[in-house]
């Protein structure tokens, strides 16, 4: 397995994404549990959550919680770095609101401290910009939490190349990660991983292979990564993310996952090498 570094901190090259083992459609908690195990098997060392993944109102901080018992009963769980976000809500009736009040945020933090069975998150970031408050307030209470020792290292997701700019200055140049959707479908994000490139901050793609309803059509909706998978002999999706790991040595892709076999074709991604003619063609 490949590895890349998130500030510090050496990890997997490709991350585990744990929202679909909580929202709608999610399994048992018994494949849930079964499918992070497989991934550090695989040589995962970086799994993405946040106290947002769940889908019931009463039962927030669900998928912080269930990697935390999953974790702790897996050998290699205490080398995995675990990245949790705060100020994105869901009530319970499938929508999403934010939060970013500095207040909300730091008792956020401390309940997913808790879930988490850790003395200090070891990366948090600020889930989603809120209208309602200046982002330099909400930036500023992760830097406060950087501080004061309750998280190890700090980042923000969804985020434009303005705000990155901002909270890096804010964080005084301890930004170490932004996390926004990017995937064949959805290039918008070319700028801000073209920024994190440039400041050396790591960029972590949500949703790399088009999100849960789409990603097992990624092959037939984008012909390019079908031509190349079948001359590779692998899966389109395992082609998606080995294009994604050479656009720049700061991206770390973080495919969600809910069955084992997935997540041991998204690691293997690591030991796919594309020619410079098939990432032009994947990039086009």
């Amino acid at each position: 397995m490949q590895t890349r570094r998130i500030g510090a901190v050496q990890v997997s090259a490709i991350g585990l994404g744990g929202m679909p083992m909580s929202i709608e459609g999610r399994p048992d908690e018994a494949r849930s549990i079964a499918t992070i195990h497989a991934a550090l098997d695989a040589g995962v060392t970086f799994i993405d959550t946040a106290d947002a993944y769940h889908l019931l109102a009463g039962e927030v901080g669900h998928n912080e919680s269930l990697i935390a018992k999953a974790l702790d009963s897996h050998p290699a769980g205490s080398e995995v770095l675990v990245a949790t976000k705060g100020g994105h809500l869901r009530p319970g009736d499938g929508s999403w609101t934010q939060n970013g009040r500095p207040e909300y945020l730091k008792e956020a933090c401390e309940a997913s401290l808790k879930r988490l069975g850790v003395e200090a998150i070891g990366l948090y970031q600020f889930h989603r910009p809120d209208p309602a408050v200046p982002y330099a307030e909400s930036v500023g209470a992760i830097a406060e939490l950087l501080d004061e020792g309750k998280i190890r290292m700090a980042g923000v997701s969804n985020a434009n190349p303005e705000q990155i700019r901002q909270a890096n200055e804010i964080l005084g140049g301890r930004l170490v990660s932004v996390q926004n959707q990017f995937s064949p479908a959805f290039l918008s994000s070319k700028p801000e991983l073209d920024l994190c490139d440039e400041l050396g901050i790591a960029f972590l793609p949500w949703s790399p292979l088009g999100g849960i309803t789409n990603a097992d059509r990624l092959g037939s909706s984008h012909s390019a990564f079908a031509q190349v998978a079948q001359a590779h002999g692998v899966s389109p999706q395992q082609v998606c993310l080995a294009w994604m790991l050479a656009l720049s040595p700061v991206v770390i892709p973080i495919p969600g996952s809910s069955r084992p076999a997935t997540i041991q074709d998204s690691a293997a991604a690591t030991d796919l090498t594309l020619t410079a003619e098939e990432i032009a063609l994947l990039s086009a």
